[in-house]
């Protein structure tokens, strides 16, 4: 029977983690989750190692005799939702701190997980003011505020058309940029008012990783080095594939005689 509990347990805590780590949390976040949790119910000693690829937690508790429990949980996906990692913050507060049931809390994890993001409408006009606002501060007029903005609004639709066919964020990060660079040379080439460099400087800010390279620096500073690495690694990555993208198009351009770089 406690052999049981205890898989219940773990099941819970991982669920945590897990919801935590495909929204980009850092990993001392996710660790610390997963510890309280457990040791809230009464478990004596917890190991976890988290990775931004999987998590690993052994369970052992040392007055029932028992072997010790393990987990290992692969992810597969990543994203980022500062939301949900508030959400099960909160849910770890209230477990440790109240006599919510295992049950009932993976109830609301499940509930949690499955909470929907903004609607769609609300996503793509954040888009378009994020990259129209990146515009006028990489040196942009009102011309460029505009174009930056529509462009905003057809390079966050590509990107999400490209996903639904579970292509990976370097490659859907160099479409949309080379796109954006594209659309940008030729509004520049037509409308003397509109300057490519803040229209592509601002779309470019639109599929830039800074919740993973910030992540990173804070999994470093924690002493993850293998997390902080890992992030660091797939940041400078999907940087060079963003520049890559729109130097390619930048560099065409100027070989058929459009631009001087």
């Amino acid at each position: 029977m406690e052999q049981k509990r205890k898989k219940k347990i773990l099941l819970l805590a991982v669920h945590a983690g897990e919801i935590m780590m495909k929204n980009g949390a850092e990993i001392s976040r996710v660790e610390e989750t997963i510890t309280r949790i457990c040791q809230a119910c009464k478990i004596d000693n917890v190991e976890v190692f988290a990775m931004p690829s999987g998590i690993f937690v052994t369970l052992d508790n040392d007055v029932s005799g028992e072997s010790p429990s393990t987990y290992v949980s692969r992810i597969k996906s990543s994203g980022t939702d500062l939301n949900k990692i508030s959400m099960v913050n909160q849910f770890s507060r209230e477990f440790t701190t109240t006599d919510l049931s295992i049950e009932a809390g993976m109830q609301r994890l499940d509930e949690i997980d499955r909470l929907k993001n903004f609607p769609f409408f609300v996503r793509i006009l954040a888009a378009a003011f994020c990259t129209s606002s990146f515009a006028m501060i990489f040196g942009g007029g009102a011309m460029d505020f505009l174009c930056a903005f529509l462009l905003g609004l057809v390079c966050y639709m590509a990107s999400r058309f490209l996903e639904k066919f579970d292509i990976n964020f370097f490659i859907r990060g160099f479409c949309c940029c080379a796109l954006a660079a594209f659309c940008a040379l030729v509004v520049s080439a037509s409308i003397s008012e509109a300057h490519y460099g803040p229209i592509i400087s601002g779309t470019i800010m639109l599929f830039v990783p800074g919740v993973a390279i910030t992540n990173s620096i804070r999994d470093f500073l924690s002493g993850d080095m293998v997390s902080g690495l890992s992030r660091m690694v797939e940041a400078f990555l999907t940087a060079v594939s963003l520049a890559a993208g729109a130097g390619i198009v930048l560099k065409l351009w100027a070989m058929v005689g459009g631009i001087t770089l």
